[in-house]
């Protein structure tokens, strides 16, 4: 029995009249005839009364042509959701983030485009430190993630920086420094205690922040460390030290924190990475960093 066999005989039932579907069918009579008595043949029971003018369904017919059509339903949808497959409409995607990555208002613009533009495509978002998302993309139990690390520091796996954003110095409320009106110069730190982000949890941001202190003459020096920026700013916000963290975290604990800008000499960004494994053309991921790229 082939799908065609069905095709036949729902459009029989249909026209209940082989001439009028073989005529609704583009073929001729006879064949359609000889199908319809082939599928009999191998069911082992006759699906019609068959009168001179006329051919209708017997009880048999009406039960089988229920399933019929649900069959034909389902080989059509498949076909469908096959193609859709194909051209990465259909399917899963898995998207991490650290926390403080997920801040930046490109993120959730990127997630909502994506989850608008191909809605038949599960989007799994899970959240990590930066280490731990690395590893997980390039052994491919994540597709792709956004971390604040330079690009260069992932490979082999692909990226790119999405955008660089200013960074605010996070001080305690009530800090000699909270009050001022000025921009900071990066230098005013040097006596502080800093809550640094550990490596390899952070790979990179210490590297940018090391290098920003030596510049200005200076190596911080760490009364903590901690493995994301959030938790960075929840330790300023408990007076533990200063920090210095990516300008979308400035809106976290402000009864607690001031965030102050550095000057021109001293100012320095932390990039928003996109790292993902390989993208066959055409997938879901191929789609969602095509998507990130144009943002």
């Amino acid at each position: 029995m082939e799908l065609r066999h069905l095709r036949y005989f729902v459009a029989v039932a249909a026209a209940q009249s082989v001439t009028k579907a073989a005529a609704h069918l583009g073929m001729q009579q006879p064949p359609l005839s000889q199908q319809i008595r082939d599928l009999e043949r191998e069911l082992g029971v006759e699906l019609f009364q068959r009168t001179p003018r006329s051919v209708r369904l017997n009880d048999a017919g009406r039960v089988f042509l229920a399933d019929a059509q649900a069959i034909l339903a389902a080989a059509d949808d498949a076909v469908v959701r096959v193609r859709r497959a194909a051209q990465g409409q259909l399917g899963r995607l898995v998207v991490g983030y650290t926390s403080s990555a997920a801040l930046h208002p490109l993120v959730p613009r990127i997630l909502r485009a994506f989850r608008e533009g191909y809605p038949q495509v599960a989007l799994d978002v899970r959240e990590h430190a930066t280490d731990g998302l690395f590893r997980a993309v390039r052994a491919e139990e994540m597709d792709a993630a956004f971390v604040r690390a330079p690009a260069e520091r992932f490979a082999p796996l692909h990226a790119i920086t999405l955008a660089e954003e200013a960074v605010v110095v996070a001080l305690p409320r009530g800090h000699r420094l909270s009050t001022a009106t000025d921009a900071l110069a990066l230098e005013e730190l040097a006596t502080e205690e800093f809550v640094l982000y550990r490596s390899p949890d952070g790979p990179g941001i210490l590297d940018v922040l090391s290098a920003a202190c030596h510049r200005a003459g200076f190596a911080p020096r760490a009364v903590a460390t901690v493995p994301r920026l959030l938790s960075a700013a929840a330790m300023v916000a408990a007076g533990q030290g200063v920090a210095i963290v990516p300008m979308a975290l400035q809106s976290l604990h402000r009864e607690s924190v001031v965030y102050r800008t550095l000057d021109p000499a001293s100012a320095f960004t932390i990039p928003l990475t996109l790292i993902w494994r390989d993208a066959p053309s055409g997938s879901p991921l191929a789609h969602f960093v095509a998507l990130a790229k144009d943002d």
